[in-house]
């Protein structure tokens, strides 16, 4: 379990704000963050953030790291929803609805910014464009669960497999943390197959195939894709999509 610890980033200090993802914010938005936020959590690989069908006192921004969102099924298998990158707000379903209805499990070291879930609802009453950004970031997520369906649906396993690795190293791009063309990629083949609906054995086969075509190459825990514009073809995306969101 982690534990709330003082704040060492103060936000007027975050670099999370330098990135290209994300919107400006103003003086009094950060200020108003600053006095949101009640201190920062450390996780370790492996670590349960947040427990499907359990509640949670706390929300949370991912300041570093990355994570795996799951929902688990009675079989004991589990679907992959999303993927979580710095940036990313996690914890709204306890505060709104009781409880997750997803798990959130490191797979980084991460670090989090930590926010007192009953001040939430201050929120709308004295800063309504910060709940507005909050309300966006919802939406947004439910647009990419859309997309995500429709993946699942009516892309073939090739197709999945490069849409899923094409959202993995945009992000990673957009976040700044792409050195020369790589970028970390902490998750596991099995997380990857179970994001996209395929077994393990064909999703290797998929990626031995995108390798084999000279558009991704992997190192270790790092990722390369060799061209952006080929893999958004293959995957039926837009090849020219960067979307910008609000901080929390």
């Amino acid at each position: 379990m982690y534990s709330v610890i003082p704040t060492t980033v103060p936000c007027a200090d975050c670099a999370l704000r330098r990135c290209e993802a994300f919107d400006p914010m103003t003086a009094d938005e950060v200020a108003f963050m600053q006095d949101f936020k009640i201190g920062e959590a450390l996780v370790d690989p492996g670590q349960v953030i947040l427990s499907e069908g359990q509640g949670s006192s706390h929300l949370f921004t991912i300041y570093a790291g990355m994570a795996v969102r799951s929902i688990g099924l009675s079989s004991g298998r589990r679907q992959v929803v999303s993927f979580a990158f710095p940036g990313d707000f996690i914890g709204l379903q306890a505060s709104v609805m009781g409880e997750m209805k997803h798990t959130v499990e490191a797979r980084t070291k991460m670090r989090l910014c930590v926010f007192d879930r009953r001040r939430m609802w201050s929120l709308f009453r004295s800063t309504p464009e910060r709940a507005f950004d909050l309300t966006w970031m919802a939406a947004t997520e439910e647009q990419f669960l859309g997309e995500t369906i429709a993946t699942l649906g009516q892309r073939g396993g090739t197709e999945r497999t490069a849409w899923a690795v094409l959202q993995i190293y945009r992000r990673q791009l957009a976040l700044s943390l792409g050195d020369d063309g790589w970028v970390p990629f902490p998750f596991r083949q099995a997380d990857l197959a179970d994001a996209v609906g395929l077994s393990l054995v064909h999703t290797n086969r998929t990626l031995s195939l995108l390798r084999s075509q000279g558009l991704v190459e992997f190192k270790g825990r790092r990722m390369r894709v060799l061209d952006q514009r080929r893999l958004a073809l293959v995957a039926e995306d837009d090849p020219e999509r960067l979307s910008i969101r609000p901080l929390f």
